[in-house]
């Protein structure tokens, strides 16, 4: 989809018919799958974002800045049934009960990480997403909604940070009342890698050299550091066996874009070579499992086997996003 722009219009056109009539409580012959999950408006207006990028902003305003406008007023207004905005600035999820991100594993229907509170890369969606619709509309009719937006954002400027950086030089996997969870995983790479951050340039190096040191492998990311407690590197077992390990040192190719987005911008040029050998640990999968394309995830631990679906849309489109992010860095380009 890299590069087609009527593709993409097309996914998203059928996308926001659903998440209108989610809104909205209404029907719609278009489905999403869990499209009451709290983090898929937020994803959501992060692909809008990038269509702003790819094409213009004027294009974006013009087809989705309705769509944009309707998604950060609804959860603005509390209407979301699982992500609440509180007085400062952040969303809170509730997902003690049910799994709310995309670790989602589950046994006996009850969540192996029940990530509850306030979850690190929701709130760094949501920053990111006030700042994207308050830039597009910045000079427009909506332009009193583009004040309030990044009113709301420099409250987040100060709450993000007490609530998630850490005295070891990261940020909590997630925050619920007195408890902050100190497991290193790579959902803060999102808080780095995105546009807007409330992070300055110090914090988010820091937080890239913990998850460079012990989540980046030649596969992606691990979804736990070897150093924290739960590790579980191998996929392997019945399902309930693999269930506890899916998300507890596992490793997934998909989380490399966000981690090549964050290097660049913390590194730039100098960056790129780096990333251009990380990169080569996924050429041998080309033929492995299902030729040209790449599995689900892959062990935490060497020789970082294939595991799970022979091919996984999401893997292979990040990848290629990496690939498309360093093509720009070429000078001959």
């Amino acid at each position: 989809m890299i590069g087609n722009q009527k593709q993409f219009e097309s996914v998203i056109d059928t996308a926001a018919a659903a998440l209108r009539a989610f809104m909205d409580h209404s029907t719609n012959e278009g489905e999403i799958k869990e499209i009451d999950a709290p983090d898929v408006l937020l994803w959501a207006t992060w692909a809008l974002q990038q269509y702003a990028k790819a094409v213009s902003k004027e294009e974006c305003r013009t087809k989705y800045g309705t769509l944009l406008l309707k998604i950060i007023n609804y959860i603005l207004s509390g209407r979301h049934p699982n992500l609440f905005p509180h007085n400062n600035g952040l969303v809170y999820t509730n997902g003690v009960e049910k799994p709310v991100s995309w670790m989602n594993a589950i046994v006996d229907q009850r969540p192996i990480n029940p990530r509850s509170g306030y979850l690190v890369e929701f709130n760094a969606l949501w920053y990111n997403a006030l700042l994207f619709a308050a830039d597009l509309f910045a000079d427009t009719d909506q332009a009193q909604k583009s004040d309030q937006f990044v009113k709301l954002a420099e409250r987040i400027d100060v709450s993000f940070i007490n609530i998630f950086v850490n005295a070891y030089g990261y940020l909590y996997d997630y925050v619920s009342g007195n408890y902050s969870d100190l497991s290193v995983r790579p959902n803060m790479i999102w808080a780095l890698a995105l546009d807007h951050t409330p992070l300055t340039k110090s914090q988010r190096k820091q937080a890239l050299d913990v998850v460079t040191r012990e989540l980046l492998t030649p596969k992606g990311l691990r979804t736990l550091s070897p150093k924290s407690e739960g590790y579980n590197p191998y996929y392997v077992g019945n399902q309930i066996e693999r269930s506890y390990a899916y998300h507890q040192g596992t490793i997934w190719p998909w989380l490399m874009g966000a981690y090549a987005e964050a290097y660049l911008k913390i590194f730039g040029q100098s960056g790129v070579s780096f990333l251009e050998r990380k990169m080569i640990g996924f050429d041998e999968e080309m033929y492995n499992h299902c030729i040209g394309t790449l599995s689900e995830l892959f062990d935490g631990n060497p020789p970082f086997t294939g595991r799970g679906a022979i091919s996984t849309a999401m893997n292979v489109g990040e990848v290629l996003r990496v690939l498309n992010m360093l093509e720009t860095y070429n000078p001959e380009k």
